[in-house]
């Protein structure tokens, strides 16, 4: 990833960091509900986060309430020695076919009761609002940019609010394919601000020899879940 808006040198910077593969052999959309959290694999990816960000100058460490990110952001805290904070802003996105299966063999899209919701892929008709997901994860950004002031935060999330995130920082349509997001499990996308400006996005995968390929582009991680994608990305139906 190259460098946005490169017009001062970075003084403080915050990580928005994806949370690692979840325990979901049923394959469902498990959105914001409880109860789901971080499989074996999982807490491995969290720990090579904490590898990866453990020797930095971090002084703020904040998560999503969801137990699988607050899992993550746990190696890193123990880590850095630093407690984490919970951080409501950053919470995954509300979508309507939460609850409902994905795995293999029992997709909910089939269903054509839930087509009604498909209508429109640019706000989305079947979700939060992509500028309504920016706006509150610019403004977690930003008090964590504030509180972390000459040093560097974290911020544990999930995928959609931090991809939607970056589609707005790069100034870059929200319509995607969800396959195609640059945002793996336990992946780090790092806004870079000299002063208030954002001047610079980076992107590292710690954990990326971890993940299974069928989960590569996957919209959502499901460890020990029915296969999500073929090899090749295109998804099973």
């Amino acid at each position: 990833m190259g460098t946005h808006a490169a017009t001062g040198a970075v003084d403080t910077t915050v990580h928005l960091v994806r949370h690692g593969e979840v325990h979901n052999p049923e394959g469902i959309l498990y959105g914001r509900r409880d109860g789901f959290h971080l499989s074996e694999r999982g807490r491995a990816m969290a720990d090579r986060v904490a590898t990866h960000l453990g020797s930095r100058d971090i002084t703020v460490l904040r998560s999503s309430p969801l137990e699988r990110a607050r899992e993550t952001a746990a190696p890193l805290a123990a880590a850095l020695g630093l407690e984490v904070g919970r951080e409501d802003r950053v919470l995954e996105s509300e979508n309507v076919f939460e609850g409902k299966p994905f795995g293999k063999g029992n997709n909910a899209l089939r269903n054509p009761l839930l087509w009604r919701h498909l209508y429109n892929p640019f706000t989305p008709s079947w979700g939060e609002p992509y500028r309504a997901i920016v706006e509150r994860m610019m403004a977690a950004v930003h008090d964590a940019r504030r509180d972390a002031q000459g040093h560097e935060a974290v911020l544990v999330s999930h995928q959609l609010p931090i991809w939607t995130t970056r589609l707005a920082a790069e100034k870059r349509s929200f319509l995607h394919d969800p396959r195609k997001r640059q945002c793996t499990l336990c992946s780090i996308t790092s806004f870079g601000f000299a002063g208030e400006e954002l001047v610079r996005i980076s992107y590292a995968e710690p954990a990326i020899d971890l993940i299974p390929v069928r989960d590569l582009a996957a919209p959502f991680s499901a460890g020990d879940a029915p296969e999500e994608n073929r090899p090749d990305g295109t998804p099973v139906l």
